[in-house]
């Protein structure tokens, strides 16, 4: 049986002089042998041109464009120039084993399912281990599936997902409300529509640092993106769909009010805090000890006047 051509699209934006090498070292290092790599960069303004440029490789392939057509854009692009039966969306900052493509293939084993999965390690900005998440949701129906990324049992991230690619170009690509959750919106409806295989070993690394581009949407953007991959869940569910939407509720919840802990002054975050409560009505607000530690460094009547209007608001 003849092996399906892969590519490993790359979107690229000024990374450079980071993390882009280490992403172009581990999609031409793979073992898998039938493969195409495929750089799209955002109208870069470092050294984005002359780093691909000087990788000889038949298999890469360089595209930039004229002027910057945003992050979603490009993820699209990228999907309408891959000519695998398989595509690998792999962000400039992230990593994937040498081996991931060929793990992935050799678990579908034939089959064209929608999405091809593994488990995934979180690293920082250096490149160290944070933890390992193992991808549990082998067996499990569409509906277990999503309550297993609820419980943490199955990571969702684009870094440990190959995609059919033309199951993903007849969903339409990466589509949401505020392109917070737009690839996990295509992984569950392909996952839901077309089935999935489920590889439990860690092959591939998404890098937590401070320019990821998750961190450069609001927090009423991520609630509402949030309620509305939920629906959507909710109405890829056959069976226990209440049960789907109780835990995805507080998982969401949960997400958003670990967002919004990350504002960057205390009276944004409090701000945050009362955004998530108005969308999902579930509280989960920090402790007594964790409120005083977001004033501190403010002047304390302002912050304190503030947080009474707040909670105000909430009652």
């Amino acid at each position: 049986m003849s092996l399906p051509l892969v590519t490993i699209a790359i979107p690229t934006y000024n990374r450079a002089g980071s993390y882009l090498r280490e992403a172009l070292d581990c999609a031409l290092g793979q073992t898998y042998e039938n493969l195409e790599v495929i750089v799209a960069d955002n109208c870069s303004s470092d050294g984005t041109r002359a780093l691909v440029g000087g990788i000889q490789d038949r298999r890469l392939r360089y595209f930039r464009h004229r002027a910057n057509i945003g992050a979603n854009d490009n993820f699209n692009f990228c999907f309408s120039q891959a000519r695998g039966k398989y595509v690998l969306l792999l962000h400039d900052d992230d990593k994937v084993d040498f081996d991931f493509v060929q793990a992935c293939i050799e678990a579908a084993a034939g089959r064209s399912p929608g999405v091809i999965r593994t488990g995934v390690r979180l690293i920082d900005a250096q490149g160290r281990l944070i933890h390992e998440v193992p991808n549990r949701a082998a067996g499990l129906s569409t509906e277990e599936f999503f309550r297993a990324w609820f419980a943490v049992r199955t990571p969702i991230y684009l870094c440990n997902t190959l995609f059919n690619t033309g199951y993903l170009r007849e969903i339409g690509g990466f589509r949401s409300k505020h392109n917070c959750y737009q690839d996990t919106m295509a992984i569950v409806r392909l996952a839901a529509e077309y089935g999935r295989v489920d590889i439990a070993d860690v092959k591939a690394s998404f890098r937590q640092h401070s320019g990821e581009m998750a961190l450069k949407r609001t927090m009423r953007e991520w609630c509402e993106d949030s309620l509305i991959l939920l629906k959507l869940m909710c109405d890829l569910a056959k069976d226990n769909r209440a049960m789907v939407l109780r835990s995805g509720r507080r998982f969401f919840a949960r997400a958003n009010y670990r967002r919004a802990s990350m504002a960057d002054s205390p009276i944004k975050r409090l701000r945050a805090y009362v955004q998530v409560w108005r969308h999902f009505n579930y509280r989960y607000l920090p402790s007594a000890s964790r409120l005083v530690q977001l004033l501190a460094g403010t002047r304390l009547l302002a912050a304190l006047r503030t947080l009474k209007r707040n909670l105000a608001s909430m009652a």
